[in-house]
């Protein structure tokens, strides 16, 4: 489909998008704080409440392959409302839910909507800006993707403090709402609506694959890899995205193009950032867990203490785009990646008596480093490919995105608590509250000095 350029109304299509990604992707960290007070309000336990995240990334991961499809059916306007009123219906629902199930189906529905937004939004922006001005694009994108997960917990805990857990919700509706006008006012038709045959057993071993990968590596945290529902989740998973890329080869109109990876430059960009996404979420995750278990902080507080960081990658994540499109790419991913390996590097050298600006001016480098990566390696990556993929291009970078995001987390989770009880059972008294508290601060440095290793290894292949 061939778009006049010069007439498309640009600027109302990013607010109406931009405004339906942020609450989207705020809502995947937004309940972090707030589960504590869940877990009393509706009397469940800890490995009950946890559904309420790892189902949204569940069913955002399994849904977001399937989207390159769905857009071949439905136009931008039709899609763009549909996934805008699943996510307000969702939001209704857990924001009146007078019991568990009916907040977690809730959050079920809202991850539906936010599974089909994401690569709405960057298959959308790739058609309706010219590739000399998609760097300037993706910036602001990716502002959206990093800042608001990133708020996440800041912002949860403010709301938690001064007033009841239902206005999480009551909070995003009036945004939602208007994202929903502006869109159904200003947005176009981006794609070609060619409604091929859908190929049912791909949709099947696509949610099974994905699903299980996810949910696997998120369950981790919680019941660690010897637990059959972990380890049984991510093979069947494995096998089921195995035959599912065998098969989309083999068929005439695949859900995910896997042909997208002959373009090496492309794959190459994938793999650096899978990395990248996987440190940082590790680290959004291993951090608070740093300042409150060890350093005896507040959740609130350490919601605090990581601002900065998000505030610097939100600032960044536009000017790197500009950067790209004026120098390129390798000239900002390779000083990127080496600001990422130095803060992994420093986080790993965190004690006791780590004082609380050092904890944040490294989580700031950090969240540089992330934003003078993710912004170009995705936009040249997306550069790579021809136009007739560029819906599945973006299936690919949003729903690896979310795997690796959960992978991350879960490898320095279990990393972490491994090498925490290794150092105690070496301690002179196991059960000395001292050394349990040394043997954990040694378990997050080593999680982090792994952390430096994948790092250096993705460095060294950004220069290849």
């Amino acid at each position: 489909m061939n778009l006049d350029l010069e007439k498309v109304k640009r600027m109302p299509i990013m607010v109406a998008l931009m405004m339906g990604a942020f609450v989207a992707t705020l809502n995947e960290t937004l309940l972090g704080n707030a589960l504590p007070v869940l877990m009393k309000e509706f009397q469940v336990g800890a490995t009950t409440i946890q559904w309420l995240t790892a189902a949204y990334l569940l069913v955002v991961g399994s849904l977001i392959p399937i989207t390159a499809l769905i857009q071949q059916w439905l136009t931008t306007r039709q899609l763009f409302s549909t996934a805008m009123l699943t996510f307000l219906i969702g939001t209704i629902v857990a924001a009146t839910a007078p019991t568990f199930m009916l907040l977690l189906a809730g959050r079920v529905i809202q991850a539906m909507g936010t599974g089909l937004i994401i690569p709405l939004l960057m298959n959308t922006l790739l058609n309706i800006y010219p590739a000399e001005k998609r760097g300037s694009v993706m910036g602001v994108l990716f502002l959206i993707f990093t800042f608001a997960p990133a708020i996440g917990p800041t912002l949860s805990g403010i709301i938690i403090d001064a007033m009841d857990w239902r206005w999480l919700f009551y909070t995003t509706i009036p945004i939602t709402i208007i994202s929903i006008l502006f869109g159904y006012y200003y947005l176009v038709n981006v794609t070609t609506i060619t409604k091929p045959k859908v190929d049912v057993l791909s949709i099947i071993l696509s949610t099974l694959g994905f699903g299980g990968v996810v949910y696997g590596f998120s369950a981790t945290g919680n019941e660690g890899w010897s637990d059959p529902q972990v380890y049984w989740s991510i093979i069947i998973g494995s096998l089921a995205l195995i035959l599912f890329a065998v098969r989309q080869l083999r068929i005439s109109n695949p859900i995910l193009e896997m042909r997208t990876f002959r373009f090496p430059l492309f794959t190459l960009s994938i793999i650096l950032l899978i990395v990248v996404m996987m440190a940082m979420f590790a680290t959004i995750t291993l951090l608070p867990m740093f300042l409150q278990s060890v350093l005896l902080v507040t959740a609130f507080q350490s919601g605090l203490m990581m601002l900065p960081g998000s505030v610097v990658n939100g600032l960044m994540s536009p000017v790197t785009g500009k950067l790209f499109d004026r120098f390129g790419a390798r000239v900002i991913i390779i000083p990127g990646l080496l600001i990422v390996c130095v803060a992994m590097y420093l986080f790993s050298g965190f004690t006791l008596e780590s004082a609380s600006l050092q904890i944040i001016l490294t989580h700031c480098l950090l969240m540089l480093g992330v934003a003078l990566v993710l912004v170009p390696v995705q936009t040249y990556g997306l550069n790579q490919i021809t136009p007739e993929y560029y819906a599945h291009g973006s299936a690919i970078f949003s729903t690896l995105q979310q795997v690796a995001g959960a992978i991350g987390s879960a490898l320095f989770i279990a990393t972490m608590s491994a090498r925490s009880r290794s150092h105690l059972a070496q301690s002179a008294d196991p059960n000395d509250a001292t050394e349990q508290l040394t043997a954990s601060v040694a378990g997050y440095s080593d999680t982090f000095m792994l952390g430096f290793i994948i790092s250096i290894i993705d460095s060294s292949l950004s220069k290849e």
